[in-house]
């Protein structure tokens, strides 16, 4: 089954921060469902101008009005222009007549996503009509803060880009729900949230109280309460914090109560860029965090065994190093050398990887890191600035690992070979990248002496070029290409990495 980003590879070309957003917002739209009583699918234009479906969600609190699964479907324009027109728009539109699927009466509205001032895809809220009724106060506040949700969509406001070093989870809506106003005054709490602070030893009705003075009569520890008044503060814009943009972005905290443990999560409503008030999720997790215990030291277990390979990688690096330096053969001391440059390169990834919790690995992290390891053991007499540009990104373990080497051959082989060993004050390499949803390529260009005459990659002998071909067409089933650097003096290396199968 194909994933969203396998699916936005596919049929379009967005940048990866416009796919990151909608990534995001496919990540929160639940609540979004949740609080619609309604089904939610992403659309987006492809470069032929057809409108696809790429994702879709059912909700928890309502039946679903899409029995079949929509993913990969053309949507036929002529019968929902809204979805056309909302490419072109910054408001939510609603159709004027409903529409039948099936047996289904259903009313669809077209919410545009808007990112960095464009639309990169459309939301469809298709919500049932078939059975009318007088909604309740739940269904009311529900609704309430999704319209209040959706224009921020259309906006480019939600979801924001939230820090969340824990990786807490989110509460759903129907795990307890409350409302805020403007001031912090709880003006709805559904009965499954009131259940929750009971457990945690509120014996009163929440509405109409100041939230964030309840929880600081609650939660245990002193500190972990003020922080969750202030976190509630701040999503309300009643208070703000010094240092650090957090009004605008949904927050979430663990706090223990007493015997009950709880997930608090809150999210600031600012339709059209207006205060509108606070959705507080609450969720009781006291019995996931007993059975949490028993996974964390499995996962510490993980990152211990990266830990002592790291170390492992390190002794084996000395022990070489040491061995370069008792010989007394330049051949063997460079060959000794260039393979301590290697277990090295090899060691600061699963360095890295002993403090992941995902087996992800930081681009950007390791050649900030690997750089000055190689200009230092550079033999080239001319001392070279090695510059870093545009972003890296985050990959995979499998994919970072061969990815990192080629780095090291490219960078390296670029130091000793780029120059001729004369002194100079502007030798310069550069590491540039260029990276969307589908493909990573990178060049390291350098502005030295330039290709040897007649030099053919595919018959050149030279150990560091012959690693690198073998992990780009092997391991990471991309392409491999030098030419001279398009700049000006020297020589360019393009490396382009698939993303993607």
């Amino acid at each position: 089954m194909s994933t969203l980003a396998d699916l936005l590879a596919e049929h379009t070309t967005l940048s990866d921060a416009a796919a990151a957003h909608l990534q995001r917002l496919v990540a929160e739209w639940q609540l979004l469902a949740d609080l619609s009583f309604a089904d939610f699918l992403l659309s987006v234009r492809t470069d032929e101008g057809a409108v696809v479906t790429v994702a879709q969600c059912r909700p928890n609190t309502a039946s679903t009005v899409f029995p079949t699964d929509e993913v990969g479907r053309v949507i036929d324009t002529a019968v929902h222009p809204q979805v056309l027109r909302a490419f072109d728009s910054d408001k939510v539109l609603r159709d004027e007549d409903p529409t039948w699927f099936g047996a289904t009466a259903m009313r669809q509205e077209a919410v545009p996503v808007g990112f960095d001032g464009a639309v990169i895809g459309v939301l469809t809220r298709a919500v049932d009509l078939t059975h009318p009724r007088l909604p309740s106060p739940l269904e009311l506040a529900y609704q309430d803060s999704a319209d209040d949700l959706c224009q921020m969509v259309a906006d480019g406001t939600f979801p924001h880009e939230e820090g969340n070093p824990r990786g807490l989870s989110t509460p759903r809506a129907g795990d307890g729900f409350i409302r805020l106003d403007r001031t912090g005054t709880v003006t709805y709490t559904s009965p499954n949230a009131l259940s929750a602070f009971h457990r945690m030893g509120w014996t009163a009705e929440l509405n109409h109280t100041r939230l964030s003075d309840v929880v600081k009569q609650l939660v245990t520890e002193p500190f972990e309460a003020d922080d969750v008044a202030m976190m509630l503060d701040i999503a309300a814009g009643v208070a703000q914090v010094p240092t650090g943009p957090y009004r605008d972005i949904g927050m979430r905290v663990e706090a223990d109560a007493r015997r009950a443990t709880v997930l608090i999560r809150a999210v600031p409503l600012r339709p059209k860029g207006q205060e509108s008030g606070t959705v507080v999720l609450i969720r009781d997790v006291t019995e996931v965090k007993r059975r949490d215990r028993a996974l964390i030291s499995k996962d510490a277990t993980i990152r211990e065994i990266h830990h002592r390979v790291k170390n492992n990688l390190q002794s084996v690096s000395a022990l070489l190093r040491l061995q370069a330096r008792r010989t007394s053969n330049t051949d063997a001391q460079e060959a000794l050398n260039e393979a301590v440059r290697r277990v090295a390169s090899i060691a600061l990834v699963h360095e890295l990887l002993s403090g992941s919790v995902d087996e992800e690995v930081d681009l950007d992290e390791v050649v900030d890191r690997l750089v000055p390891i190689l200009v230092d053991v550079a033999s080239n007499e001319s001392r070279v600035t090695v510059r870093h540009r545009d972003r890296l990104g985050v990959l995979t373990a499998e994919l970072a690992m061969p990815l990192v080497m080629v780095l090291t051959e490219l960078i390296q082989n670029a130091i000793e070979h780029g120059f001729d060993g004369s002194p100079r004050s502007d030798a310069e390499i550069a590491v540039i990248a260029e990276r969307d949803v589908r493909n990573l390529r990178i060049a390291v260009r350098d502005n030295g002496s330039g290709l040897p005459e007649h030099f053919d990659l595919s018959t050149s002998d030279h150990l560091g070029l012959q690693i690198v071909k073998t992990l780009v067409s092997i391991e990471l089933g991309g392409e491999l290409d030098v030419r001279a650097n398009p700049e000006g003096a020297g020589t360019e290396v393009g490396v382009n990495v698939p993303l993607r199968s």
